[in-house]
């Protein structure tokens, strides 16, 4: 990909992230949600600490329990809705005419994506540290504050492929919200939202592992509260792995589905 190509997808990005500052009291207001379920779960686990009379569980205190929950839920609920977009534009035909535009319509729509989770996470964040300051204080997250964000763009990115294949699924069949909807629920559960992997089971542990839905919340969240520079290096080689078979996986998906816009009269 060339300079010209990059800065056309820069731009953009750039013009996405001002139209979601143009709206930062809606964004705002949407992420009280968050702030919401994070008290819960402040709640919930401070509970269980007590209950259990332990300073740690599975290795994590109850300071880094919480701050990975704050982590975690900040990267979940910023991700934007690419499904609903892709799926509508399939399902209207405006996804011919995107596609003569004089750009890659899945960078189109990377870019858009990234744009906005940026924008989204990072009030998701400074909501959340503001809850967990005022409740339990500051965190010890160390390198971890600087290694997050690498870890949590590949992430996203990871998170992007998986959501625009499930998108264009709608070039088959009627209906993709029930498999987003699916996905989801894995990203709650095995994808480390609710629990880090190591609260898991061995068996589930190991089953997980084999999972791209670890890279999309588990690594960034851990790399976070628990940074380890050894565990960095193998967590961004999974990713990069993931990405690279998932985007594989995603080019011959859309170049199916325009074969059939185009035999369709698209």
């Amino acid at each position: 990909m060339n300079r010209l190509k990059l800065a056309k997808y820069a731009a953009i990005g750039k013009v996405t992230v001002r139209n979601q500052f143009a709206y930062i009291f809606d964004a705002l207001l949407r992420s009280l949600f968050l702030l919401v379920i994070l008290y819960i779960l402040i709640q919930l686990w401070k509970v269980t600490y007590g209950g259990m009379g332990t300073e740690r569980i599975a290795g994590y205190t109850f300071g880094q329990m919480i701050w990975y929950l704050i982590v975690s839920e900040s990267i979940i609920m910023a991700s934007p809705r690419v499904t609903t977009t892709v799926e509508e534009e399939v399902k209207t035909g405006a996804i011919a005419y995107l596609m003569t535009r004089p750009f890659s319509y899945i960078g189109y729509q990377y870019a858009t994506y990234m744009g906005e989770a940026s924008v989204k996470l990072l009030i998701n964040l400074t909501l959340g540290s503001l809850l967990g300051l005022a409740l339990i204080g500051p965190p010890d997250l160390g390198w971890g504050s600087l290694a997050f964000w690498p870890v949590a763009a590949l992430a996203y990115t990871v998170n992007f492929i998986i959501r625009m294949c499930l998108a264009l699924a709608a070039f088959w069949v009627e209906e993709t919200q029930g498999l987003t909807l699916v996905y989801d629920k894995l990203l709650f559960t095995i994808g480390g939202m609710l629990l880090p992997l190591e609260l898991f089971p061995e068996a589930l542990r190991r089953i997980c592992e084999w999972l791209p839905f670890q890279t999309i919340v588990y690594f960034p969240a851990k790399t976070a509260v628990r940074f380890d520079a050894g565990a960095l290096q193998h967590m961004i080689g999974v990713q990069l792995v993931w990405g690279a078979v998932l985007a594989a996986l995603l080019a011959f998906i859309y170049r199916k589905g325009a074969k059939r816009l185009n035999v369709n009269g698209g």
